[in-house]
């Protein structure tokens, strides 16, 4: 049984120095000496989680795509998908609430699975994480270039010319290098970035939002369930919905940011799974209201409209802001915007260094020794900062739009969840959680995981599905792949690569090494 301090509250009388100090004892039950700094308290734990979801940047980089496969009605697929991840939000806050370590789904499989399977997950949601860093890296240009053309009165050009391109990678380098560079100078930094940030994206789109749906309701309170962009016939018309999903897919992940950043958040069993369940439940409202006033205020014919978004004419959530805001005020939506992508960037980024460093310090990563050293005085791993940044650079060099990049990342972290799911249930029919924990499903737990692994299996189907826009094949980039490997899809060749290099690196590397410090711990 854990200690009984360890279910304590922040309220519970505490002061610091022994909150702090029980929390090292408690990761010293892991087999780690306390090495990052412990300075995120509740609404930091949230502000980290609820970037990484960050509904601004979901919504703005795939907008285009839920709109113009599934019309208004693509609107439905914000809750669906919601109350899915609240389903496995709820299973991973009562795992994060046993396990307040570096490395969430790695962590986790650690404990409750094998070494090879708990290495495979880890490996897949590293490169997860990398790509969705990259993903919305190169979103930033997207609202950024614009912003600074009317500001400025530059012509830097935009769309998807090579030209535009060129300028979109240029900015997305600059941004990751500025990431990276917070990201070495310590977690206090990022999390006054991040929780300012934050501030900015819910204020902001609570008064956008408020703002269309006030004054500018072009369309009727109904619009969202018409359904004629669907097509006819059930089968169609489903399979039309799934496809639009992915938009709401790319946005609602990323909330065990607040258990992957466990060793620098104060009573982390405590606040880790609360910030978890808060950050999808904050970003399933904010964005839902924002989405809903967007569609509402869509000038002339709806219909209309999501033809030219397909035709790629007019570019939402960006032209239905500018076609009825004044310019000062549209501006001031792509800032808040920018702010709030930013701070997304920020807190991937964390998320994977943290990811990583939990891994390299426990020898499952190549070289890892001699890049995760934690510095003394900014009490980071630096060198895993710059290996994580360098890595999510890769991707930039052969750059074919945010979207492309956002469906392999977007369907990979899905699989690791999903991974981290069966470990969990396979741990409960074998009698987990003995012990007591802040945060307890109780008789609950077998059923809501069994819920979780439906609608994570289900959505990896969905992920698989080839399709143009949400799983084009690889002929369909720019300097297609010829023959045979060209008709396969964008998702199914990203996977397989990161398994096959992981696969080749595991057997001849990691198979045979003695076992990581903690692997034995009893939650």
């Amino acid at each position: 049984m854990p200690d009984s301090t360890l279910t304590t509250p922040p309220t519970g009388g505490m002061r610091t120095a022994e909150r702090e100090s029980a929390d090292s004892r408690d990761l010293a039950r892991f087999g780690y000496k306390q090495e990052l700094k412990r300075i995120l308290g509740p609404y930091s734990s949230f502000a980290v989680a609820f970037s990484y979801i960050s509904p601004s940047t979901g919504i703005f980089t795939l907008y285009f795509l839920g709109l113009s496969i599934g019309g208004a009605f693509f609107f439905w697929s914000w809750p669906l998908v919601a109350l899915g991840q609240f389903i496995v939000a709820l299973n991973f806050a009562e795992v994060s609430a046993h396990f307040p370590v570096a490395g969430s789904v790695y962590q986790w499989t650690k404990y409750l699975s094998g070494r090879g399977y708990s290495w495979f997950t880890g490996w897949i949601y590293l490169f997860a994480g990398i790509l969705t860093v990259t993903a919305v890296d190169v979103t930033v240009p997207l609202v950024l270039i614009p912003l600074l053309n009317n500001v400025f009165g530059l012509a830097i050009p935009t769309g998807t010319a090579s030209g535009a391109l060129q300028a979109q990678v240029i900015v997305a380098a600059i941004i990751l290098i500025t990431t990276t560079a917070l990201n070495i100078y310590g977690v206090r930094l990022v999390a006054i970035v991040n929780n300012t940030g934050v501030v900015f994206e819910i204020l902001g789109m609570l008064v956008f939002a408020l703002v269309l749906l006030i004054f500018y309701h072009h369309q009727s309170a109904g619009v969202v369930f018409n359904t004629q962009e669907l097509g006819s016939g059930f089968g169609n018309q489903a399979g039309t919905f799934l496809a639009a999903m992915f938009m709401s897919l790319f946005v609602i992940y990323g909330f065990d940011t607040a258990s992957t950043l466990a060793e620098e958040t104060n009573n982390p069993r405590w606040a880790a799974p609360r910030a978890v369940l808060a950050a999808v439940i904050g970003a399933f409202i904010i964005g839902g209201v924002f989405m809903y006033s967007t569609i509402i205020a869509i000038p002339g014919d709806i219909h209309k409209y999501v033809a030219d978004t397909a035709a790629g004419t007019v570019a939402p959530p960006v032209s239905i802001i500018t076609s009825n805001l004044p310019s000062w005020a549209a501006n001031l939506y792509l800032f808040v915007v920018f702010a709030a992508i930013y701070v997304c960037c920020l807190a991937i980024q964390t998320s994977t260094i943290r990811l990583a460093f939990g891994m390299a310090r426990d020898g499952k990563l190549p070289f890892g020794r001699i890049y995760n050293k934690v510095s003394p005085t900014l009490h980071t791993p630096v060198g895993t900062c710059l290996v994580v940044g360098a890595l999510a650079a890769l991707p930039l060099f052969y750059y074919s739009g945010a979207g492309i990049v956002a469906i392999a990342a977007t369907g990979m972290i899905y699989l690791s969840y999903l991974l981290g799911n069966l470990a969990v249930l396979r741990a409960r029919l074998k009698g987990w959680p003995k012990a007591d924990a802040p945060f307890k499903l109780g008789g609950w737990g077998t059923i809501i995981n069994l819920l979780a692994l439906v609608w994570g299996g289900s959505m990896i189907v969905n992920f698989l599905w080839p399709r143009p826009l949400s799983n084009p094949a690889l002929s369909a980039l720019p300097n297609p792949v010829p023959g045979t490997l060209g008709n396969i899809p964008i998702f199914e060749a990203t996977l397989a690569i990161i398994v096959i290099v992981g696969a080749i690196y595991y057997f001849a590397v990691q198979r045979n090494k003695p076992a990581a410090p903690g692997e034995r711990v009893v939650a």
